[in-house]
C-alpha cells in the first residue's frame, strides 16, 4: 500500500589528435577494428571515482555506468528496480524492506549482498565520509540483514522521499570489503553495466561490458570516451564519423547538430537548474534587502536568451513540472530596477558594493556568459562584480567550502523536492556550508514535506516552501535548460531523461 503511494507521489512530480585536428578543420583518427565498441566524447571529465562523494555532473555521468543503486528513476520519473528487485514500506512508513537480485555481481565476480548494502548505508550518513547525499539518509536508525538478499531499513520517522534518494548514484552500493579497506574511489568496483578498464584523467576512459551484469547483456562490448575540451571539436569528430555518440553541454554547439544529415540530436528538458548562488554569510549579502535587490535587478529571461540562446525556461526553485510554481507568482521575477535601488538604499548600500562571482570553465559552458550578463545588470544598481573563472576541480573545492561571494552554478534536480533540497535548506543539511542560509520556516517546511503522504497536501507544503525561498533570496534561480546528446543515426536505443542520466547507454546498439 505505502509502496504504491510512493509510486503515485513520484509519478506526479581521447582520441589522440582530435582537438588539434578539429581546430584545423579535419579530424584524423584511426578507425577502430571493433565495431561493437561505442566511440563517445564529452568535454568535461570526472573529478573522482568515489560515487558517494562526487557532485560534478561529469563525474556522475561516468559513475552511473559503473555503479548501481538499489533502485533507479526512469524517463517518466518512476522508481524502477536496479540491484533491488522489490521493496515494501511498512504500514506506519517506518520500515523499508528490499529484496536484492540474487544475480547481482560486482565487476570482480563477487555477489552483491545485504552486507554490502548495510555497509554502504552506514558509510553514507557518516559525517567523516563527506558524502554528497548524507542528509537524505539521516532517518535511518538501523539496518537488519536477515539473509544475503534481504535488507530492512528501520527509520526514525516516516520518510516519503527516501526511496527517490536511493535511486541516485550518490547512493550506489559498493563492496563492504572496499569500505573496510578504505579503497573506495581508488578503484572502481561496481555492479553496473560497464567496467572501468582505464582512466586517463582529462584524456579518455575505456569501459568494457560487464558480462555478469544482472541487467542483462549490454548492446555494445565497450565504450571508449574521449575528453575533448572544445565541443566544436566533438562536432567535427562526429562529422567525420570518428565519434558515434556525444554528450553536449553548450547550446551553441547542440543547435548545430540538426544541420548535419548524418547526425541526430536528442534534446529533453531537465530538472537541473542554473542559479546565481549568493553567500548570505558574507556582508553585505547578510542583509535580506540586499539579496532581494539583487533578485529584483536580474532579468532572468535576458540571461537565458543571451547565455543559452533561449534554450530553456525561467524557473523558480522547484523544477519538477507537477510541483513548480508559475515564476511570475514569485518574488520579483519581473525585473524592477527602481525597486532594487530602493532596497539597496534601505539596506544602507545606496552607493553599491563590490563582490566576486566564481564560475567553472566548461560546467556549464554558459557560466561565463551568464556571469557577464549578470555583471552588466547588477552594475545598474551599483554592484561592481568581478568575474573569476576556475578550472572545474578548483571551483568544486571552493564551492564545497562555501568560499565565494557569489557563484554561478548548475545544480542537479531530483524527482522529489525534499531529496533535491534538504542538503541545502535543512538545519542538518550536509551542504549547509554551501548554502550558508537557513531559517525555521524552511527547515519546518522541509520536514513537513518529508513526512506528509497526501499528494495534495504535499504539493501545498512545497508551494509555500518555494515562495518563501524565492522571497528570502539566498540564491537567485535563473532557468532550466536541456540535456543534449548527439549520435550517428546508426546508433539505436538511447533514451534521454529529465535527470540527464546516460544509463541507457547500457542498451544502445550500433546498426550496421
Amino acid at each position: 500500500m505505502v509502496q504504491h503511494l510512493t509510486r503515485k507521489l513520484l509519478s506526479g512530480m581521447a582520441l589522440p589528435g582530435i582537438a588539434l585536428a578539429a581546430m584545423l578543420g579535419t579530424v584524423a583518427v584511426p578507425v577502430q577494428a571493433n565495431a561493437a565498441t561505442l566511440h563517445m566524447a564529452w568535454s568535461q571529465d570526472a573529478t573522482g571515482l568515489d560515487p558517494h562523494k562526487q557532485t560534478a555532473f561529469s563525474s556522475l555521468r561516468l559513475l552511473e555506468l559503473i555503479y548501481e543503486p538499489l533502485v533507479r528513476v526512469d524517463a517518466s520519473l518512476q522508481i524502477v528496480p536496479a540491484i533491488a528487485t522489490s521493496w515494501q514500506f511498512s504500514q506506519d512508513g517506518k520500515e523499508l524492506t528490499f529484496k536484492l537480485d540474487p544475480k547481482a555481481k560486482y565487476h570482480n565476480g563477487a555477489a552483491v549482498t545485504s552486507a554490502d548494502v548495510k555497509a554502504s548505508f552506514e558509510r553514507i550518513p557518516d559525517e567523516k565520509t563527506g558524502a554528497a547525499a548524507r542528509a537524505n539518509f539521516l532517518s535511518i536508525a538501523s539496518i537488519d540483514t536477515p539473509d544475503p538478499v534481504t535488507v530492512v531499513f528501520h527509520l526514525s520517522q516516516p520518510d516519503v522521499p527516501i526511496l527517490t534518494a536511493m535511486s541516485d548514484v550518490n547512493a550506489a552500493i559498493v563492496p563492504a570489503g572496499e569500505i573496510t579497506a578504505g579503497s573506495v574511489g581508488t578503484k572502481a568496483i561496481g555492479s553496473g553495466p560497464f567496467k572501468l578498464d582505464k582512466w586517463d584523467p582529462n584524456a579518455r576512459e575505456v569501459l568494457s561490458a560487464n558480462k555478469d551484469w544482472a541487467g542483462g547483456a549490454t548492446g555494445v562490448d565497450g565504450i571508449e570516451i574521449s575528453v575533448l575540451p572544445d565541443e566544436t571539436a566533438i562536432l567535427a569528430a562526429m562529422r567525420t564519423k570518428q565519434i558515434e555518440f556525444a554528450l553536449l553541454n553548450d547550446p551553441l554547439v547542440a543547435t548545430l547538430v540538426p544541420q548535419e544529415a548524418s547526425l541526430q540530436l536528442n534534446r529533453v528538458p531537465v530538472l537541473a537548474y542554473h542559479v546565481l548562488q549568493l553567500n548570505p554569510s558574507r556582508k553585505p549579502m547578510t542583509e535580506l534587502k540586499v539579496r532581494q535587490a539583487i533578485s529584483c535587478a536580474i532579468d532572468r529571461q535576458e540571461v537565458l536568451d543571451t547565455a543559452s540562446l533561449g534554450e530553456g525556461k525561467v524557473t523558480g526553485p522547484l523544477t519538477i513540472p507537477s510541483l513548480a510554481t508559475d515564476p511570475s507568482q514569485l518574488f520579483c521575477y519581473k525585473r524592477d530596477v527602481e525597486k532594487a535601488k530602493q532596497l539597496m538604499s534601505e539596506a544602507g548600500y545606496a552607493d553599491g558594493f563590490s563582490a566576486t562571482v566564481i564560475g567553472a570553465t566548461g560546467e556549464p559552458p554558459t557560466a561565463a556568459a551568464e556571469a557577464q550578463v549578470i555583471q552588466s545588470q547588477l552594475a545598474e544598481i551599483g554592484v561592481k562584480l568581478d568575474i573569476k573563472m576556475m578550472e572545474l576541480n578548483v571551483y568544486v573545492d571552493a564551492w564545497l567550502k562555501g568560499d565565494f561571494d557569489m557563484a554561478i552554478a548548475l545544480n542537479g534536480g531530483r524527482a522529489d523536492p525534499y531529496t533535491m533540497y534538504n542538503r541545502y535548506w535543512t538545519k542538518a543539511g550536509n551542504l549547509q556550508k554551501v548554502a550558508n542560509y537557513i531559517d525555521d520556516t524552511l527547515d519546518s517546511q522541509m520536514q513537513q514535506g518529508r513526512t506528509e503522504t497526501d499528494p495534495a497536501k504535499r504539493k501545498a507544503i512545497f508551494a509555500e516552501f518555494e515562495k518563501h525561498l524565492a522571497e528570502v533570496s539566498p540564491w537567485i534561480w535563473l532557468y532550466t535548460s536541456y540535456s543534449y546528446t548527439a549520435q550517428q543515426k546508426n546508433i539505436a536505443g538511447f533514451v534521454p531523461t529529465p535527470t540527464g542520466t546516460l544509463f541507457s547507454l547500457s542498451k544502445v546498439t550500433i546498426q550496421q
